[in-house]
This record gives structure tokens, sequence and C-alpha cells, in this order.
């Protein structure tokens, strides 16, 4: 078999994406080939899809980022991964440690994604699974989720047993997060305007405290409640500008607000004077965009030692029918967790 199926964004719209017969890739002698078994989408798959991303996509775009496989082929100098080894690449291989420098390389921006058959990467850029009772659909559902979960608790102030977490909406980032931090021995606290599925996240995965924000506007005044005033010592923020200004009430001293997403806007007039509060705090505010290959190398060893089951909701199938409804599905905010589609 020479040609695999490949899906491209040829148009505005989710309804633009389109399936096309292209040649599977042939590697040099440092890359390997992977045969892609499942993907997990992301909003900013849907984001990019309707044109709302604020970074800049290339055109005829492959879309997503995350995924798993199964080694198909090996180039002559790579000594460190066989046929048959099961793999995950990074979001972003040229991001391999320490501080971000460039994001030109990421899959599924500026690069072409991973919602095709077959992938030819770097050997650098890819990390052999261990062996464990996770199938493909649970790793690809680690890739960026956990990438980013890990940054925000591990990449700047490391999070500490006893720290209190807080996570906002129950999207795979928040609930990734909400996983490691139970695992590591942390309070956790999960905003939500939906009481169902804060019970879900009480009940599946273990969540300590719920705050639904439809019914509690002020949910700062909440978690400062929950904790006895002491506040959040990590806050996982994928509101962006409509919701930092509840995010440095609800912040511990010295804590670190994580801002990962820009799902609620405020205007200028009502975004609050951040410099002086963040001043009144003590607090960090990161800007994060998923994290290095390091650090998903740390998350996959936490997953794998612990057995740490990643929150799919659902899969649906590698078609163009499968992939619009999945896409469609995470854009409805319907979804708790992750939404990934199986080639097998």
């Amino acid at each position: 078999m020479s040609s695999q199926t490949v899906f491209r964004l040829t148009s505005k719209g989710i309804e633009g994406l389109q399936a096309s017969k292209e040649p599977i890739p042939t590697i040099d002698k440092y890359e390997v080939l992977v045969k892609v078994r499942s993907v997990a989408l992301n909003q900013r798959d849907v984001a990019i899809a309707t044109s709302t991303y604020p970074l800049p996509v290339k055109d005829n775009l492959i879309p997503c980022s995350d995924m798993a496989g199964e080694v198909v082929q090996v180039g002559d100098a790579v000594h460190n991964f066989a046929v048959g080894d099961a793999v995950i690449a990074a979001n972003n291989p040229e991001y391999q440690f320490g501080v971000m420098k460039d994001t030109s390389s990421a899959f599924g921006g500026l690069q072409d994604g991973l919602l095709r058959e077959y992938v030819s990467v770097p050997a650098y850029g890819l990390i052999k699974l261990p062996k464990s009772s996770h199938d493909f659909t649970q790793w690809a559902a680690l890739v960026q989720a956990g990438t980013t979960a890990w940054n925000a608790l591990y990449g700047n102030a490391p999070l500490k047993a006893g720290d209190t977490v807080l996570l906002m909406g129950t999207g795979g980032i928040s609930l990734v997060a909400l996983i490691f931090a139970k695992a590591a021995g942390a309070t956790t606290i999960i905003t939500s305007s939906s009481d169902e599925k804060l019970a879900r996240a009480r009940s599946e995965f273990g969540a300590d405290y719920t705050i639904n924000y439809t019914t509690h506007p002020n949910w700062a005044a909440e978690v400062q409640r929950i904790t006895n005033g002491q506040g959040a010592n990590h806050i996982l923020d994928i509101g962006g500008s409509g919701t930092i200004a509840q995010s440095l009430e609800s912040v511990a001293l010295g804590g670190v607000i994580s801002v990962i997403g820009f799902l609620s806007f405020a205007s200028q007039e009502d975004m609050p004077n951040v410099a002086m509060m963040s001043i009144v705090r003590g607090c960090v505010i990161r800007g994060i965009q998923s994290g290095s290959k390091q650090q998903l190398e740390e998350a996959v060893r936490f997953m794998g030692t612990r057995e740490l089951k990643m929150p799919v909701d659902k899969t649906f199938a590698f078609d163009r029918e499968g992939i619009i409804a999945g896409l469609n599905f995470v854009a409805s905010g319907k979804h708790i967790g992750k939404v990934c589609i199986n080639l097998d």
C-alpha cells in the first residue's frame, strides 16, 4: 500500500474538512514512520477550523496535534525505536525542554497535523510508551491535555501534597489536571455551569469540591469560603480575560495562575487592574501553550506507573462524518473530558 487517507481543512468551518488520498511519507535516516491508531480532538482544533484561533495557521491544513500509534518503520540512524513500539508524538517536536522559544513546529498549526493514517516524525519528537493497561485512545487523550496540565502544575512552583488546585470547566485539560492533582495529594475544586457535569466530576474523577458558576456568579467568594480564606495555590484559567478577575480573587498568596484558554472575554473597561492585584497577591500569572517533550515524558511516567485513566468521554470513527461529528461535539461543550477519533 502506497497511499493513505488524509483529512485537510480546505475551507473555513468544520464542514470544510475533506478527505483525500495522499502518498504514505517516506522517511529519512533520522525519522520514524508511525501508523496512527487514535487521535484526540482539542478545542484548539475547533478554533482553527472556525477561524477563531489567535495564532497563525497554514492553509490547507491537516488538523490535530494529539495521536498515539505504532512504529512501522525506522530510519537507519534511529536506534531507540523498533517496529511494533507504541508511541506518542510531542505536540511541538522542537520544544524539547525548558522555556518555549518557538511554536512553528507544533502539529496542526503552522505544520500539518496528525489526522491521517501515517505520519513521519523525527525520532527526537517521539516518546515510547510503557507497558500498561492503557490502550491507544487513552494515550492519545493524554498528549495535549497532559502536557498542558503538567506544565501548569509543575512548570513553575511545583504542586505539593496539601495544596489546593482550582480547575475551570470539565474539558480535557481541567479533568486531566484534576486526576493528576488528586493522585499527588492535592485538594481539588472544579467549576462548571452544569450540575450534572459537576456530579460526574465528583463521582467519577474524585473532585473534592464543586462550584456551579451560574448559581454562584461570584465564584471566587466560594473558593475563599471553601479554603477558609487561604485561596487556591494553583489555578488553571481556561476563560482568559473573562475570568482573570475572579482568578486573581481566588488565588492564594504566592500562588500560580496558569492562563490556558480564551473561552470568555471581558471588555477593556471591565478588565481588572491585573498588575496591582498580582502585586497584592504576590502571585505568578503564566501564559501556557501546551508544554515541552520533557514535561510530556514526566506525565507519561506518572500516568503509567500509577495506572491513571484519562477521561475519554466519547470516540468517533475515522471518516469524514465521524470526525465532523466529533468536532461538533467538542464545539457544543456537551462533552466531559476528551473526545477521540479511532482508526481501528
